[in-house]
């Protein structure tokens, strides 16, 4: 299935990747945006095998889980999450990271499809707690499109790196435009 994602995307609807995948890195969190429609997903699996990084793991809400989408779900390297109620994922994500030697987590830092007027702190915590670098990730559905940049270290300042951060993506049309990261997006 991935295979024929990644010559869908890649052969016959003319989509190209700039920037290089990290092989080196043995941890990294890789935020990637806009996040906008389902068919990111796809485009996601579709990247993961043109550039043979399968090994990346993904979150999904728990809803998702049920047969047989369960075990596909599993197969693509996705781990359920309850989003609904407080139950410190951050520190459930940053124990995964402590306790293996590689490990690779992608998230979207609006964390969820629709419109949103902040970013999520979710991904910025784990990264700070796990001492491991964040990867950007911009999908662009305007110029076909999907642009990686070079790892980086959050600083102390989290206002200061989420500004970096909507600076980045702000440029990037999702899948629904409006429904993107936008310059005007709180921190």
């Amino acid at each position: 299935m991935q295979q024929l994602l990644a010559w869908w995307f890649f052969t016959i609807r003319g989509w190209e990747i700039k920037g290089r995948f990290p092989f080196e890195l043995k941890k990294a969190i890789y935020i990637v945006a806009p996040h906008t429609h389902s068919i990111d997903f796809f485009l996601g699996l579709a990247v993961r095998k043109k550039m043979h990084f399968e090994f990346i793991r993904f979150l999904g809400k728990k809803e998702l889980f049920i047969p047989p989408f369960s075990w596909i779900l599993r197969y693509l390297g996705c781990s359920p999450v309850d989003r609904s109620k407080n139950n410190n994922l951050v520190d459930q994500v940053v124990k995964i990271f402590n306790e293996n030697e590689t490990f690779h987590l992608a998230l979207s830092p609006e964390g969820t499809r629709k419109k949103v007027t902040k970013l999520r702190s979710g991904f910025y915590h784990i990264a700070q707690k796990a001492n491991v670098p964040v990867v950007m990730v911009g999908m662009d559905f305007f110029n076909k499109k999907v642009v990686f940049t070079e790892p980086f270290n959050l600083t102390q300042d989290e206002h200061a790196d989420k500004l970096k951060i909507i600076d980045f993506f702000k440029d990037f049309e999702g899948f629904i435009p409006e429904y993107g990261i936008t310059g005007d997006i709180e921190c």
